[in-house]
């Protein structure tokens, strides 16, 4: 069974920082496109950031240079780290795997960042 979960998300003043993770069990991690996508109220999810199983990254960019992604395969697990958060960056954060036509979510954290 494919399990991804996050952890990490919570409420920072703007300017705060705070470091998402997510672990997985029931894929071959290391095969994995991972990434992190966002959704905040009325609106659709986005990419926020992405990383290849040869550590390539992406970003969205409007967090680009203050989020970055990561990946450590002996842990199975991806995190951000979102520095200079904004009001704007609130939103529920997820997870996302992806290996060839397969695609799983997490369940999501929020995040809110206040002005």
């Amino acid at each position: 069974q494919v399990q991804l979960v996050e952890f990490g998300g919570g409420l920072v003043q703007a300017g705060g920082s705070l470091r998402l993770s997510c672990a997985t069990s029931g894929i071959i991690f290391s095969l994995n496109r991972m990434g992190w996508y966002r959704q905040a109220p009325g609106e659709q999810r986005e990419l926020v950031a992405t990383i290849t199983s040869g550590y390539s990254t992406n970003y969205a960019a409007s967090v680009s240079g203050r989020f970055t992604i990561s990946r450590d395969n002996a842990k199975n697990t991806v995190y951000l780290q979102m520095n200079s958060l904004i009001p704007e960056d609130t939103a529920v954060y997820y997870c996302n795997a992806r290996e060839g036509t397969s695609v799983y979510w997490g369940q999501g954290t929020q995040v809110t960042v206040s002005s």
